[in-house]
C-alpha cells in the first residue's frame, strides 16, 4: 500500500479507538478524522462529497425519519403511548422485554432497522421513567432486536438485500433459505433477557396509579399518525409504483407533510422542531462516509475484501465460517452497507475466477453459505458496538436527547454476549445448510 494508503488506514483506526476509549465524542473524532484524510491526499474535496453522495439514502431517510418523530413528540403521543405499553405489561418485567422483542420483530422485518428504532425508540425513555428503570437497558435491546430482525425478510435489511439481489435470490428463495437464521438470531436474543436484562426481567410492580398522561393537540396527532399510516405501506411498496418512490423519498416527503401539520396547528414553530433534530448522528455519518470513501480509493477496502474473497475458494465449510467471523468482525466498526457492497462483488468475481459460477453467473447452492455468511456476519457484527451500525447510533442519539447517555463499554457488556451466541448459532446453522 501507498503512504496515503497507510496514512487512511492509520486515521480510521485512530478515529474508532478514540471513539472506542472515550476520549472524544464520536462525531467529533469522525469529523476530525475526515477532515484529516482530506488534507492529506488521501481523497479530495470532490470524492468526499461524492462519498457523502452514494449515502445520501441513508442520510435522507434518517433526516426524515427524525422530523417525523419529533412533529408526533409535539403532541405528547409518546409518553400516552408509553403510558399503554406499561399498563399492557401489567407492572410484570418479562411481559414488558418480551413485547419489546416481538413488536420490534414484527416491525424490522418490514422496514429500515434505523426507522423502527426512530419510531419505537422515543417511547421508551417515559415508559422508564414511569416504572423507574434506567432506559438504556431498554433502547439497547431494541437495537439488537431490529438488526436481528432484518434478516428475516430480504427487504428487512439493506446489506441482505445488496446481497440477495447480486446472487439472484428474490423474496420467496430468501424467505425458504435464510429467514430461518434470523429466527434463530431473535431466539438467542430472547435466551439474554433473562441473564443481561435481570433487574427488569424480574421486575414486579403493582397497577400503575399515576394519571394518564393527556394529547396535547388529538386532531393534529392524529394527522401525524395518519401520515405514519401512509408511509408504512410506501416503504414496502413504493419501488413497485409506476412512479418509483424508494425509501429514503417517502421519509422526506412523510417530513415535509409533517412539517406542514406542525406548522398549521401551532404546535412548534418550524425553526425550533428542527433545532431539535439529532444533528450530531447525521454528521457522523458524513464524516464516517468520507473516511470509507478515503480507505476505498486508496485500496485498503479492496485490499481486505480480497483477503476475504479468497475464502470462498474454500466453499461451503471452512471458508463460510472464517467469512462469518471476519465479515462480523470487520461490521463492529465498519458500517455493513459499505462493508457489503465491496465484499459482495469480490466474492461474486473470486468465484468467476475460480470456475466455480454457472452459466450466466447463476451462484450454485455450494457457494451459497458464503454469501449467506456474508449476510449474517454483516447484519449481526454491528450489534458488537457502539458504532457498528446506523440504528445503535440513532438509539445512542435518543439517549443523549434524554439525557441517559449510553457509553461505549456499556453497550459492549450487552452487545457482546449477543453477538457471540448469536454468531455461534449462526456458524452451526451454516454447517447444517
Amino acid at each position: 500500500m501507498s503512504h496515503q494508503a497507510w496514512i487512511t488506514l492509520a486515521t480510521a483506526v485512530a478515529v474508532f479507538t478514540a471513539t472506542a476509549i472515550g476520549l472524544t465524542q464520536f462525531t467529533a473524532a469522525a469529523l476530525l478524522g475526515a477532515t484529516l484524510v482530506i488534507f492529506c491526499g488521501a481523497i479530495s474535496l470532490p470524492e468526499a462529497a461524492s462519498s457523502v453522495a452514494q449515502a445520501q439514502g441513508t442520510l435522507t431517510l434518517l433526516f426524515g425519519m427524525m422530523v417525523v418523530v419529533q412533529a408526533l413528540e409535539t403532541t405528547g403521543a409518546f409518553p400516552v403511548l408509553a403510558h399503554r405499553l406499561m399498563e399492557a405489561s401489567r407492572g410484570e418485567g418479562r411481559r414488558l422485554l418480551l413485547g419489546l422483542v416481538l413488536l420490534t420483530s414484527a416491525i424490522c422485518a418490514w422496514l429500515p432497522n434505523a426507522a423502527t428504532v426512530l419510531l419505537i425508540g422515543p417511547l421508551l425513555p417515559p415508559l422508564a421513567r414511569e416504572l423507574d428503570l434506567d432506559p438504556r437497558p431498554l433502547l439497547i435491546l431494541l437495537v439488537l432486536t431490529a438488526n436481528s430482525a432484518g434478516l428475516l425478510t430480504v427487504i428487512g435489511d439493506p446489506a441482505t438485500y445488496l446481497v440477495a439481489s447480486q446472487i439472484g435470490l428474490g423474496f420467496l428463495a430468501y424467505w425458504r433459505q435464510v429467514a430461518s437464521a434470523g429466527a434463530l438470531s431473535l431466539v438467542m436474543v430472547l435466551l439474554t433477557l433473562p441473564w443481561l436484562y435481570r433487574s427488569i426481567w424480574t421486575l414486579r410492580l403493582p397497577p400503575p396509579q399515576l394519571e394518564a398522561p393527556r394529547l396535547r393537540r388529538p386532531g393534529a396527532c392524529a394527522l401525524l399518525l395518519l401520515v405514519v399510516l401512509v408511509m408504512l405501506p410506501l416503504f414496502l411498496w413504493g419501488e413497485s409504483l409506476p412512479i418509483p418512490l424508494r425509501p429514503e423519498g417517502t421519509a422526506l416527503a412523510g417530513a415535509a407533510v409533517s412539517l406542514l401539520v406542525v406548522q398549521r396547528c401551532r404546535l412548534i414553530s418550524v425553526e425550533r422542531l428542527l433545532s431539535r433534530l439529532d444533528w450530531s448522528t447525521l454528521l457522523y455519518f458524513i464524516g464516517l462516509f468520507v473516511l470509507i470513501g478515503a480507505l476505498e480509493r486508496q485500496g485498503v477496502l479492496a485490499s481486505a475484501a480480497s483477503m476475504l474473497g479468497g475464502l470462498i475458494r474454500s466453499g461451503s465449510g471452512a471458508g463460510a465460517q472464517l467469512l462469518l467471523l471476519g465479515t462480523a468482525s470487520a461490521s463492529a466498526v465498519v458500517p455493513n452497507i459499505p462493508l457489503v457492497a465491496t465484499l459482495t462483488p469480490v466474492l461474486l468475481e473470486s468465484s468467476s475466477q475460480a470456475g466455480l459460477l454457472r452459466a450466466g453467473g447463476t451462484v450454485p447452492e455450494t457457494l451459497l453459505p458464503s454469501f449467506f455468511a456474508l449476510m449474517l456476519g454483516g447484519t449481526l457484527g454491528g450489534n458488537a458496538t457502539l458504532i457498528g451500525a446506523s440504528a445503535n447510533l440513532v438509539a445512542a442519539g435518543i439517549a443523549s436527547q434524554e439525557g441517559c447517555p449510553i457509553s461505549f463499554r456499556q453497550w459492549l457488556n450487552f452487545g457482546v454476549p449477543t453477538v457471540l451466541l448469536q454468531l455461534a448459532a449462526s456458524a452451526l446453522w451454516l454447517n447444517h445448510w
